[in-house]
């Protein structure tokens, strides 16, 4: 299947660099954004028809409704906070070692054809 509006060359190669990097990570940051807003209004919205039914079903309209939503909404935000620290945490440490110099996070140069790896992640420590 594939996308509308997408114009894929195959013939085409692109230099790696830290620029190419950025737009990547920052489409998936974007797309996470979605994902998270979708989450947080689709469980909202499942305990508030749970809680409806209950309600519905029991005779107690707002007790279960109210209380479910609240339930809901707090539970979200308080995942979001440990999730969004999580990765604030995880950001610190990655700049952290940046900082230090450490050879598996520096960049490439901007121009160079290719990519050094070290030789211990490639399977032999020569």
């Amino acid at each position: 299947m594939k996308l509308l509006f997408t114009n894929i060359r195959p013939g085409r190669v692109r230099a790696i660099d830290d620029t190419s990097d950025r737009a990547l990570d920052q489409s998936a940051q974007g797309s996470d954004s979605l994902g998270r807003g979708m989450d947080l209004a689709l469980t909202v919205l499942v305990f508030l028809v749970v809680g409806w039914l209950l309600d519905s079903w029991l005779g107690l309209f707002p007790l279960f409704t109210i209380s479910l939503v609240l339930f809901s909404s707090i539970g979200s935000f308080v995942r979001m906070k440990y999730v969004y620290d999580a990765a604030m945490e995880r950001l610190e440490a990655d700049r952290a070692a940046h900082r230090t110099g450490n050879p598996r996070l520096t960049a490439p140069a901007v121009g160079s054809d290719s990519i050094a790896i070290p030789s211990d992640l490639i399977g032999g420590a020569e």
